[in-house]
């Protein structure tokens, strides 16, 4: 992989990629298609600023992750949450999270959206990036508790 071939964008920069982003996502997490593209039309009708973003490899989706109210959790008032994070095996260890993550922080404090919160499962990852440790969660009827990041 040369990774001059990458690519980072928003969604609302290649709107044609919007279906294929859907399964992509439903295809990594189990969440319904039909649920990620009504997320992704209110992101592309300008109905909010809680965006989408790819990285791509040519035609090849390489990782990505978007903006949502809340992921799941019970913590309604933590919010927007950063949802999906993911990177295709062969590309990681590149960076490519850590600079769509960057991506979606920076276009939500330019719009006055701070801070954001992600529930991971993850712990060591998410600080290399400026995010810390907020609280326990538990996610929508699990009986488990998963960790809350914060970057504000």
């Amino acid at each position: 992989m040369q990774t001059a071939r990458l690519s980072f964008i928003t969604l609302r920069e290649d709107p044609t990629l919007t279906e294929k982003a859907a399964e992509w996502f439903h295809r990594k997490w189990g969440v319904s298609i039909e649920a990620y593209l009504q997320c992704m039309e209110s992101y592309l009708s300008m109905e909010t600023e809680y965006g989408w973003y790819l990285c791509m490899d040519e035609d090849t989706i390489a990782g990505g992750l978007g903006v949502i109210e809340n992921d799941f959790h019970e913590r309604k008032d933590l919010s927007p949450n950063i949802c999906a994070v993911y990177t295709e095996e062969e590309y990681r260890g590149k960076g490519i999270a850590g600079r769509l993550l960057e991506m979606a922080v920076s276009d939500l404090r330019i719009r006055g959206i701070s801070p954001v919160y992600l529930v991971t499962d993850h712990t060591g990852f998410y600080e290399r990036y400026g995010w810390e440790f907020f609280c326990m969660v538990r996610s929508d009827g699990e009986q488990t508790m998963s960790r809350m990041y914060i970057h504000r």
